[in-house]
């Protein structure tokens, strides 16, 4: 694959987790070499899958030093620092510096609701703390309020900006943005994935990833040698597993629970208000792990 500043078969990881909640950080490195070992050229650390909403900064600084340690050597860490305070959004990138990420994700400020021009003197303030490669996650699902795209065009100005997550799904304004601006767009929603591809993405940040990074990376690499069918015939081996994972529950429960049932990882505790899969749930996604190939 061509390499840029993020990869582009990039996983958001979830972060593995004792029983009693602390970090394992054992399991974290033996997943990062696993995703590695597994057609990633690149990780997102610390993002929404990584519970980033009930970490600390401290457990997301020593996350990122622990996922370079382990490979990063080999792929691209890009290190969640979105907040929805500006200031704690600047402390928490120029720290991820010093843990060695070689980029910044940086989510749409949530909550506040703040104005476009906010949010873009958002992501230059936070953008500039580091001079690391940015990328803007557009996902108003999660935030209450989406890029408008003259505001796209105004980060594009950045010049740490590089790049877009997109979970947003207007591809027809994505298209528009990515001939204008030159932005690397990334699918930030896996059932998009092949869609956004076709649309002129050069990657994704995915869940799925978590148990189908080999498949993602040859979609990818199909599309990109103009072999469309075989990209779509990659996609629909792949439903079901995309829709038990990001349909049945929620995206980092049932990647942890995915991952814990292909023995990558001890434990799939996750920290409330999150709770672990059911036994209905681990059922749905043995049948889609069964049905996709991939257990």
């Amino acid at each position: 694959m061509t390499t840029n500043p993020f990869g582009r078969m990039v996983t958001a990881m979830v972060t593995p987790m004792h029983e009693d909640g602390s970090l394992d950080f054992d399991g974290l490195q033996k997943l990062a070499t696993h995703l590695a070992d597994n057609g990633h050229d690149g990780l997102v650390v610390n993002g929404t899958t990584g519970e980033s909403a009930t970490t600390t900064d401290q457990e997301n600084f020593d996350t990122v030093r622990a996922v370079v340690e382990a490979v990063g050597d080999r792929v691209k860490v890009t290190a969640g620092v979105g907040t929805n305070d500006t200031a704690h959004s600047v402390f928490a990138a120029s720290e991820m510096v010093k843990v060695g990420a070689t980029g910044v994700l940086i989510v749409t400020p949530y909550y506040n609701k703040p104005t476009q021009d906010g949010i873009v003197e958002h992501f230059r303030r936070v953008s500039a703390a580091t001079g690391l490669p940015a990328m803007a996650y557009d996902i108003p699902g999660r935030t209450g309020t989406a890029l408008a795209s003259d505001t796209i065009r105004r980060l594009a100005e950045i010049p740490e900006v590089k790049a877009v997550k997109d979970a947003k799904g207007d591809v027809f304004a994505a298209a528009e943005l990515m001939a204008e601006t030159g932005l690397l767009w990334y699918s930030g929603d896996d059932p998009m994935n092949l869609a956004w591809l076709a649309h002129g993405a050069v990657g994704v940040v995915s869940v799925v990833g978590h148990v189908a990074g080999p498949q993602y990376a040859q979609m990818i690499d199909a599309v990109d040698s103009g072999d469309l069918g075989r990209a779509r015939e990659i996609y629909t081996k792949l439903i079901p597993l995309v829709d038990v994972l990001m349909h049945t529950s929620q995206g980092a429960i049932m990647a942890k629970a995915a991952m814990k049932e292909l023995g990558v990882i001890g434990s799939d505790f996750i920290r409330l208000p999150l709770l672990p899969a059911s036994d209905e749930h681990r059922a749905k996604l043995r049948t889609a792990l069964n049905q996709s190939g991939v257990m």
